[in-house]
């Protein structure tokens, strides 16, 4: 009779296992230097161990497969299995997903931390997931957002008739309206080219993201608006979710739990680092009156058809006091 051993009963289990695994594909626009990137990476191959190698991940980073509107869709249709996803666009589904994008909504970093944690996060994320029957695993800070041009930006007045490159995504509008800008909606992976040929004045990003992309080698200012404190959704497809069982929801969340954290530790990190950096590259760097810019936006997080309710902004606003 054979007898086999432990450690080869383990390895046939391993195989066995890894010859079912599902695979599943996982989108996102950041380049493989960003920690969207790398942290994903270590969630994928955490998932792949502690479920003995049932599922497997494959990342597509830099808009391997598609523009973030594209990918946003082929989440919502199943032909995308998982992926990093911008509110604003999710918001087509359910408006409220994207209210923690209104410029100068949060106070400072632990004023934007204390909202994953929430009540009114719970509420608005659930939200969603009943829309749209996908799944949020969690959200990674993408970092502040400052304006990058060819002159110097100090005050609201200096962005009038810029012709500014935002993501497509209507909220977005709302910072370049109220400082007169011309809003100018570009995929993300055809900015650089843009900002090279002239056919937009300036774009606003994160510092990483514009270190990542190297927009710095197309522009030659700065400006520390800090306007929006953004932040991305990983989202499951509800079919892929629906197929899961518990024990494995569970490694999922805790996974991207992580990545989320992780991730949002180290773009803080960078966010600290890269004002220098900038300025060692020959960009100019200016810190601009933020409360005047401050002050024409705030009328507007609940002026017209914005998506979401007055005493949703009053509980955004309540949460660290």
């Amino acid at each position: 009779m054979l007898k086999l051993t432990c450690l080869s009963v383990a390895a046939l289990a391993f195989t066995a296992a890894a010859s079912n695994a599902e695979t599943l594909r996982f989108g996102h626009a950041y380049e493989t230097s960003e920690a969207f990137h790398v942290r994903s990476l270590e969630a994928a191959e955490e998932i792949k161990e502690r479920t003995g190698g049932r599922y497997e991940i494959e990342i597509f980073p830099a808009s391997q497969l598609g523009s973030q509107a594209e990918m946003n869709e082929s989440i919502n249709l199943g032909t995308l299995d998982m992926g990093y996803v911008s509110p604003g666009l999710m918001a087509e589904i359910h408006a409220p997903i994207q209210l923690h994008l209104a410029p100068f909504i949060w106070r400072d970093m632990d004023h934007f931390n204390a909202y994953p944690g929430s009540d009114i996060y719970k509420d608005i994320t659930a939200g969603y997931e009943a829309a749209s029957g996908n799944k949020i695993l969690g959200l990674t800070y993408y970092g502040q957002r400052h304006v990058s041009s060819n002159k110097a930006i100090e005050k609201p007045e200096d962005m009038r008739g810029l012709k500014l490159r935002i993501p497509p995504v209507p909220l977005l509008t709302m910072f370049a309206d109220s400082v007169g800008a011309n809003a100018t909606p570009i995929a993300f992976a055809e900015v650089y080219l843009a900002l090279q040929q002239g056919t937009v004045d300036a774009q606003e990003n994160p510092l990483p993201t514009i270190k990542a992309k190297k927009f710095h080698e197309v522009q030659s200012h700065i400006a520390l608006t800090g306007h929006l404190t953004d932040g991305f959704f990983a989202v499951v497809n509800g079919d892929v979710w629906s197929r899961m069982s518990d024990e494995d929801k569970a490694v999922f969340q805790d996974a991207w739990t992580k990545a989320a954290s992780n991730a949002s530790a180290d773009i803080v990190a960078q966010e600290a680092e890269l004002v220098q950096w900038f300025r060692d590259q020959g960009v100019t760097v200016t810190e601009p009156d933020r409360a005047a810019f401050a002050a024409l936006v705030e009328p507007k997080w609940t002026e017209g058809n914005v998506g979401w309710t007055t005493e949703q902004v009053e509980a955004i606003r309540a949460l660290g006091k």
